[in-house]
């Protein structure tokens, strides 16, 4: 069985840096970075096996919000898992993003990493 291939979706540069050095390290994972939704979307053809996406990005650049990409991410595949990690403590947001087919919500805590290393850690053995 080959490597599984992860999508991380975020603005945040340091973020980005973080998540690729944490998983690209780990035996059986591919880690693509993309720092908007539409990025992520134009790499669909990759089939990811999942993907870790932000809730927000800059609204001035009139890009995709996580909720948006989600919904165009579900018409594109409709079996890639989807996590979500965001700083946004918005609790009418967590069951929208459920509700179109997020597997999880991630806040971007202090225990972010371990929480999302354990739920990828799940899907990729899965």
């Amino acid at each position: 069985m080959g490597n599984k291939l992860i999508f991380f979706v975020d603005d945040d540069k340091m973020i980005l840096n973080l998540l690729e050095y944490t998983f690209k390290s780990r035996q059986g994972i591919d880690v693509k970075t993309f720092f908007s939704g539409e990025e992520c979307l134009q790499h669909m053809h990759l089939k990811p096996d999942l993907i870790v996406l932000d809730h927000l990005f800059p609204e001035n650049k009139g890009q995709l919000s996580g909720l948006e990409t989600l919904k165009k991410l579900r018409k594109a595949d409709q079996k890639v898992t989807v996590i979500v990690l965001s700083a946004q403590q918005d609790e009418k947001l967590i069951p929208e993003f459920l509700k179109n087919g997020a597997k999880k919500y991630i806040s971007k805590d202090d225990y972010f990493i371990d929480d999302l290393i354990e739920s990828i850690e799940a899907e990729v053995e899965s």
